[in-house]
C-alpha cells in the first residue's frame, strides 16, 4: 500500500464549508453506571462492539444502541418544515439516517430531552428536507424508530444516528444523507472532516466540517490510506507501534475501519493479549462484564477479506484529524493539534 504525504497548505478550509459543533456529553454507559444499573444491564445484553459490522439480511432492522454505549459526541440536525432539531451522532460506522418517530412509545422516546418525535401528519412515506446550519437536502429519506428499549435508550443524551459510512451499507438501499448533499451541491468539496477535542467539554467537544478541512486543528502532514472496501470506511493496517517500537502484528495485512460511532479501539482476538502487556495493562472484571480502562476491546470478526480486523474508535481519533474524501476513496490521518 502506498503512503501519500500532503503539505498542509494543499487542503485549506473551503469556502462554502459548514461547521458542526459537536457535544461532549455523558456516555450511556457513564450513565448507567452512575445511576446503578449497568451491572444488571450487562448481565442480560451481551455487549458486542463489532456486532454492528455484521450485515443483516431482509428490509427490518433491528440495531441494537448496545453498540453506542460508549458513544458521546454528537451534533444537531433538523428535519422538516417548520423544522424539528434533533442531536445526533455522526458516524461513519453505519450509512442510514435515523430518528424517533411518535410511534416509539417508550419512555426513551417520550422523555428526550431534546425536542419532541416527529410529529403524526409527518408520517408518511414521502420523504421530508434534512437541514444542517447552510446545508439543506430536500426529499432525504430516513428512517423512524418504531421502539427503543427503555435500558440503555432512556440514559442517551442523543436523539438519533445520522451515518456517513458507503451508500452500499445503507439498509433497505436508502438514499443516505451524504449522497443527498454531493447530489444538490450543498459541499464545497467532496470531503468532511472530523476534529475532537482533548478536552472536550459538553458546549464544545470538537467539529464536524462539511465540505472541508481546517489546518487550524492540525499539525505536520497529511498521511493518506487508500479505501480497501467501499462498505465501511475501510483501511490497511502494515504495522503497529507501541512507544515507538514496531511489533509484527500485521505483518501479514490487517484490515481497520474508522469509526466516529464507536468510543473504544478494538483489537483482533489474536493480539489481545500482546498488546495488554506491551502497556503493562490487563485485563479485570467490572461487575460481571470483562472491562478495559484502556478503553480497548476485542474485535472477535476478521475483516470481508478474512484479515484481522481493527476498528479505530473516538479514542484513538482524539490523537489524529481525520479526513473522509468521498471523491478519492481515501482517509487522511494528521497529528491533532
Amino acid at each position: 500500500m502506498q503512503w501519500l504525504p500532503v503539505l498542509l497548505a494543499c487542503l485549506q478550509l473551503a469556502e462554502g464549508a459548514v461547521r458542526i459543533s459537536l457535544k461532549k456529553g455523558l456516555s450511556i454507559r457513564e450513565k448507567m453506571r452512575t445511576a446503578g444499573v449497568l451491572d444488571d444491564f450487562l448481565k442480560h445484553i451481551k455487549y458486542a462492539p463489532v456486532k454492528r459490522y455484521q450485515q443483516g439480511q431482509g428490509s427490518v432492522v433491528r440495531q441494537s444502541i448496545t453498540n453506542h454505549l460508549d458513544s458521546s459526541y454528537f451534533g444537531e440536525i433538523s428535519i422538516g418544515e417548520p423544522p424539528q432539531k434533533f442531536l445526533v451522532l455522526f458516524d461513519t460506522g453505519s450509512s442510514n439516517l435515523w430518528v424517533p418517530s411518535t410511534d416509539c412509545k417508550s419512555p426513551a422516546c417520550l422523555l428526550s430531552e431534546q425536542q419532541p418525535p416527529l410529529s403524526f401528519a409527518w408520517l408518511t412515506w414521502d420523504p421530508l428536507s434534512l437541514q444542517i446550519q447552510s446545508i439543506t437536502v430536500t426529499n432525504q429519506e430516513f428512517g423512524l424508530s418504531q421502539d427503543e428499549p427503555t435500558q440503555p435508550f432512556y440514559f442517551a443524551e442523543f436523539d438519533g444516528i445520522l451515518g456517513m459510512a458507503y451508500p452500499s451499507l445503507a439498509v433497505g438501499g436508502m438514499a443516505t444523507a451524504l449522497e443527498g448533499m454531493l447530489d444538490q451541491n450543498q459541499l464545497a468539496e467532496p470531503i468532511f472532516s472530523f476534529y475532537f477535542s482533548r478536552q472536550p467539554t459538553y458546549e464544545y467537544g470538537g467539529e464536524l466540517i462539511l465540505g472541508g478541512t481546517d489546518p487550524q486543528f492540525f499539525q505536520g502532514d497529511i498521511t493518506w490510506a487508500p479505501v480497501t472496501e467501499k462498505l465501511y470506511w475501510q483501511v490497511a493496517l502494515e504495522e503497529f507501534a507501541v512507544e515507538q517500537s514496531a511489533r509484527s502484528w500485521c505483518s501479514q495485512g490487517c484490515q481497520a475501519i474508522v469509526d466516529t460511532g464507536t468510543f473504544l479501539l478494538t483489537v483482533p482476538q489474536e493480539y489481545i493479549e500482546s498488546i495488554l502487556e506491551a502497556l503493562g495493562a490487563q485485563e479485570t472484571s467490572f461487575g460481571s462484564n470483562g472491562y478495559c480502562t484502556l478503553a480497548i476491546e476485542v474485535t472477535y470478526l476478521p475483516s470481508q477479506d478474512g484479515q484481522p480486523l481493527w476498528i479505530l474508535g473516538d479514542v484513538f481519533l482524539k490523537e489524529y484529524y481525520t479526513i473522509f474524501d468521498m471523491a478519492n476513496n481515501r482517509v487522511g490521518f494528521a497529528l491533532s493539534v
